[in-house]
């Protein structure tokens, strides 16, 4: 076992120090859940247990709202609030499947990533049921994908389908933490191309790779709805603390993901989408090289000279292999497509995918 860092070691002293006394107060275990996925031979069922201040029925917050008013006042929040967490460790957890019962435990950050064989559901969408020690029941979706699938999509979220202008430290943090949830923008067009591509191919999974953190999983679904961006698991990273450091590599993270996802879906061929503000391109090419026969195509989009100072400082994409517009020159053995959004994207696709 890694031995802990300094970070980890104290981030845990907090925590224990912070919970009896939340518990005192009358908090208690509440479960989120993320979207799950997986085949037919197996499932991950994603979630968190935090402690949270026991108000009642989170409806009950609001009575006579209607589901749009209820929504509309978590959109006017500030994005600060999903990072005032306090995560319940190592918390016994059941997940019910119809009439089967699969237990695990979350992590010492509370999350939960449960590998459930043999969970007898079809392919397409289904509920389950995910049961912590001491919280409420909750219902988590999930997303079976079908032995037959041999297409998908792999997307970056920040800059690629949303207007945030990270990771640039200052810009990032007003972004995340001052800036109303609801203010967020969506990048023109893409998804109008997710459409296209879905209706090219049916039935193909849309999974979001990103550098941000789960906290912000529940907002980010509510900005996909409201702009129409198909629903899918979204494959995020803990910003906290490690064995091995004070914080995660996204680089490390992405390459990492990505790679878990060729083992678990051996024959599907993936679109991957993502920008040039940051290391996109970079490592979308790297797994081109190393799997040409799984990498259909890449898509990039290509920021704006002002989205680029706020993202990395200068007004050029980052150094790599690229021509005098920013696009990569050599490397992928896939097609590789560059725009500003997501229209001009599926008009340069479209010829490249099968």
């Amino acid at each position: 076992m890694a031995r802990p860092s300094l970070g980890s070691s104290l981030e845990d002293g907090l925590y224990r120090r912070l919970t009896p006394l939340l518990r005192r107060r009358g908090w208690r275990p509440t479960t989120i859940t993320y979207t799950g996925f997986g085949t037919p031979d197996r499932l991950r069922v994603l979630a968190r247990v935090l402690l949270k201040e026991d108000d009642g029925d989170t409806a009950a917050a609001d009575v006579g709202a209607t589901e749009p008013e209820l929504e509309e006042a978590q959109e006017a929040e500030r994005g600060w609030r999903s990072f005032l967490t306090t995560p319940v460790a190592y918390l016994p957890v059941v997940v019910q499947i119809g009439d089967r019962t699969h237990r695990g435990r979350v992590n010492r950050g509370g999350y939960l990533d449960l590998l459930v064989p043999d969970h007898g559901l079809p392919p397409g969408w289904h509920d389950v049921t995910v049961r912590a020690r001491g919280a409420r029941p909750v219902t988590a979706r999930v997303l079976v994908i079908g032995a037959d699938t041999r297409f998908g999509v792999i997307s970056d979220i920040d800059d690629t389908v949303m207007v945030t202008r990270v990771p640039r430290p200052l810009i990032a943090a007003w972004n995340t933490f001052v800036r109303h949830t609801s203010t967020r923008q969506a990048v023109p067009g893409m998804a109008e191309l997710f459409r296209q591509v879905q209706a090219a191919h049916p039935g193909a999974p849309v999974l979001y790779l990103s550098t941000g953190a789960w906290n912000v999983v529940p907002a980010l679904e509510r900005f996909f709805r409201r702009s129409g961006l198909p629903a899918g698991p979204m494959l995020m990273t803990d910003w906290g603390p490690t064995n091995t450091g004070w914080f995660r590599s996204g680089q490390e993270h992405k390459r990492t993901t990505l790679r878990r996802l060729l083992i678990d879906f051996p024959e599907i061929r993936w679109l991957l989408v993502g920008d040039d503000g940051q290391h996109d391109p970079e490592i979308y090419s790297e797994l081109a090289r190393e799997h040409p026969d799984r990498v259909a195509a890449v898509a990039i989009r290509q920021l704006t000279p002002g989205e680029h100072v706020l993202s990395h400082g200068t007004p050029q994409a980052l150094e790599g292999n690229r021509d005098e517009d920013g696009r990569l020159t050599e490397g992928p053995q896939a097609p590789v497509v560059h725009a500003g959004d997501g229209e001009a994207l599926w008009d340069r696709l479209r010829p490249h995918l099968p």
